[in-house]
């Protein structure tokens, strides 16, 4: 989950790393200090036990209270040990082979409750690179970045564009955002994002903060563990303490990695905490790295393995590049920090060990498992076809239940699309009423004066397109209880259809077609929305789509052949440019399938323009000469001019296809016609029969989008790959082709469950083909 202006994970993966080069590795940086000499110094933590400075291989045991092994491991090549999973207690002691033994620590629970308020009273400067140290000792690299003006960045502005003359000499104390994540963070140079320079723009202070066992921050890496969290809490209620803080509270911002772990961090509540803003976020872990029970080697697990080469102890080839650049210059603490990075958990034997669903292991990794214990205001904004972390993420607005103040804001688009102009208003707005409590007014002309930079920065939109911001009426009331009342009569959820067909407000005379702007908008109280049906077409012979099932039986067959479209299909990288570009930057090659390789079905001319708005289906019976396929569904609108435009995917396991029952499982919500949930457990795993059919459901990942009168809807049914720009599944089933049919009949319901809206207004024309943000655009073919 990359970050705009940041090159994405991949295409920077170092992949294959041999245990003697880790070795090697490992040793390239001297190892840090002892504690104190022959001392065995032991540090307790949340269900675990850490300690630094040991003899490189030499073993160790941790003792109860009784003096009972609790267990027993060698410290790593730079004199790191870290036992887990150990239970909450006092007297926990480590004991060398020699007998010399550690003062006794206490082990505590993952609670938020602070072990000690004093952990809080830290001293951090209101400016540059430092580290805080949390509650169980571990220090976190930090950078704080106060905020400035366009003119002391040295921005160019357009010609003919002038800063008014306003007061930007900004004074504390600053209202102040927090940024935490595992990337290069806390880099003392700059945010490697340009969210945390638009902040700065903005009038925020935004403290950068690298999460434990990455870059120069000490501790061990895991995959959102909850200390992770609880160093969250920390981070909060320390910065929130400083005299340079406003109102001594802070808000979170972030995108992708840094959206995340915004909302593990906010179910701990931490009482100084204002509010949240997490932008293309995930759900769940499931939905990203195992769509439809198949493991996704494409973004996620690419993304996975660079965080493992990230997390390793900084050197010439591993770790992060910012940190071994640091220690090269003498940055002792950075050097110290890396003595437990050796023991980061092997997230690519977690991945393969959970790839089934185990609650104990997948719940506390599922957003949507616990935003309901988030009780601050929430601002979230995702895109349906976020190439990235996926379009599952509205799936969690019902389950925001611990909080009145919420907002949502949903798009077509790519991953970075959540700073879309529109989406950048209201982000703006939610932060400074509820971070800075002030009205957003105070620096909306500046932000309008700055916007080509804004987008250029952050979206790879070139400037001379002339970007600006859109009037926003919430900036127009003239204070902040005007601006507040306002705001909070905003209905919750947020839809802006078409982004890519909308005009620039500057110049809309030379709008650039593809530019991220919608073509209308819609909002609604919740979602779900309201009134929404849950409308069928059946599947039917020729290729059909009928409104009504068929009596008289038929099949269509296909080869399902994972190998036979390319993996990736993208003509490009994901940085600047690439997918995050404008239109010709952006759009990537959709390629037809080879003949044989699918069948699809195609309904009618639509009466009226239809209005898709939420998760749906595709049921089909099925038949294959493989115990095991791989099922992709691709819903498209097919325009009259013979135009194909992709709207969106879903994948189904074929022995997965058992749907849960009741609220326990990865979602925890029941299956219903629109929303089937796949069981994913190991118990329910069934090979597909080979002589008789059977009927398989294929979640379809949510969309937004309006089907226009006289275009048609078609579902593909095929082998996975091939329909997005960098999600793959290399280990797609089945290994060689399989013949697969597919039945419809009276008995046989076969059909597509699109969500419908009725009467939901369309009142612009169909955007012209490929101008839509990440949904290609190709010319109609049947398979």
């Amino acid at each position: 989950m990359t970050h705009p202006g940041r090159v994405p994970a991949t295409t920077r993966i170092r992949v294959a790393l041999a245990l003697a080069g880790l070795l090697a590795v490992a040793l390239a940086v001297s190892p840090p200090r002892a504690e104190a000499a022959g001392a065995i110094v032991a540090h307790g933590s949340a269900r675990q036990v850490w300690l630094t400075g040991l003899p490189a291989g030499a073993t160790f045991t941790l003792l109860d209270k009784a003096g009972h092994k609790v267990a027993r491991k060698r410290a790593d090549a730079q004199g790191g040990l870290l036992f887990r999973n150990v239970e909450p207690g006092a007297g926990y002691r480590v004991r060398a082979a020699d007998g010399r033994a550690s003062a006794k620590v206490t082990v505590h629970s993952e609670a938020a409750t602070p072990w000690s308020t004093a952990t809080y009273d830290q001293k951090i400067p209101s400016n540059g690179y430092g580290y805080l140290t949390t509650r169980d000792g571990t220090k976190l690299a930090y950078t704080v970045h106060p905020p400035t003006s366009p003119a002391s960045l040295g921005i160019g502005l357009p010609a003919g564009v002038e800063l008014p003359n306003l007061n930007l000499n900004y004074t504390p104390p600053y209202p102040t955002l927090i940024e935490y994540s595992g990337y290069g963070t806390a880099i003392p140079k700059g945010p490697e994002n340009g969210i945390a320079t638009l902040a700065n723009l903005m009038g925020f202070a935004v403290v950068d903060v690298s999460i434990r066992g990455t870059g120069c921050s000490g501790g061990a890496f895991d995959f959102f563990e909850p200390l992770q969290s609880l160093d969250g809490y920390d981070v909060i209620e320390t910065i929130a303490r400083q005299p340079w803080v406003k109102g001594h509270k802070v808000g979170m911002m972030g995108i992708s990695y840094g959206a995340i772990s915004q909302l593990f961090t906010a179910q701990t509540n931490p009482p100084h905490l204002a509010a949240i803003a997490p932008l293309s976020t995930i759900d769940s872990v499931a939905t990203t790295l195992f769509p439809g029970g198949i493991l996704n080697t494409g973004f996620a697990l690419a993304w996975a393995k660079e965080r493992v080469h990230d997390a390793l102890p900084a050197g010439p080839k591993a770790g992060q590049p910012w940190a071994y650049d640091r220690i090269r210059k003498g940055d002792r603490t950075c050097q110290d920090n890396q003595a437990l990075h050796g023991q980061a958990i092997d997230l690519l034997a977690k991945i393969k060990a959970n790839s089934h669903y185990i609650p104990a292991s997948a719940d506390p990794l599922d957003p949507i498992t616990f935003v309901h214990k988030i009780k601050v205001p929430v601002f979230l904004a995702c895109q349906w076809q976020d190439e990235q972390t996926g379009g599952h993420c509205p799936a969690m607005v019902r389950h925001f239940t611990g909080t009145k103040k919420k907002w949502f804001t949903f798009t077509n688009g790519a991953h970075v699309d959540s700073v879309d102009p529109e989406t950048f208003n209201r982000w703006y707005d939610f932060l400074s009423l509820y971070v800075a409590r002030q009205a957003p007014a105070i620096n909306a002309v500046v932000l309008k004066a700055t916007a080509p930079l804004i987008f250029q920065t952050a979206l790879g939109i070139p400037s001379s397109d002339l970007m600006t911001l859109p009037h926003d009426p919430i900036q127009a009331k003239g204070g902040y209880a005007a601006a507040l009342a306002a705001f909070e009569k905003l209905p919750r959820v947020r839809v802006l259809f078409d982004n890519g067909a909308g005009k620039t407000p500057l110049l809309s005379a030379a709008t650039q077609p593809g530019n991220p702007y919608p073509g209308y908008e819609h909002s609604f109280s919740t979602f779900p929305v309201p009134g929404t049906v849950a409308r069928s077409w059946y599947l039917g012979s020729k290729g059909r789509l009928l409104d009504r099932p068929t009596k008289r039986r038929g099949v269509e067959r296909y080869v399902a052949n994972p190998r036979a479209v390319p993996a990736n299909n993208f003509l490009g990288g994901t940085g600047t440019g690439g997918l995050w570009g404008n239109a010709s930057q952006w759009s990537w090659s959709w390629r037809q399938r080879p003949p044989g390789t699918a069948v699809s079905y195609l309904t009618s001319p639509l009466r009226s323009d239809t209005t898709v708005l939420g998760a749906g289906a595709v049921y089909a019976w099925v038949r294959s000469s493989k115990p095991n396929v791989d099922f992709q569904a691709t819903i498209t609108e097919v325009s009259p001019d013979g135009k194909e435009t992709f709207v969106q995917s879903g994948w189904l396991r074929g022995n997965m296809r058992a749907l849960a029952k009741g609220r326990n499982n990865v979602l925890k919500q029941q299956s219903t016609l629109l929303e089937p949930v796949i069981s994913m457990r190991k118990a329910d795993v069934r090979p597909l029969p080979r002589k008789r059919f059977v009927r398989i459901p294929i979640p379809l990942y949510f969309q937004g989008h309006a089907y226009r009168t006289g275009s048609r809807i078609r579902v593909t049914i095929s082998a996975v790959n091939g329909d997005q720009p960098i999600w793959a599944f290399a280990g797609a089933q089945p290994r060689r082709p399989a013949a697969v049919a597919i039945a419809h009949s009276g008995r046989m319901r076969s059909r597509v469950v699109l969500p419908v809206v009725p009467g939901l207004r369309v009142p612009t024309a169909r955007p012209a083909c490929g101008i839509l943000r990440n949904q290609p655009c190709r010319d109609y073919r049947p398979s």
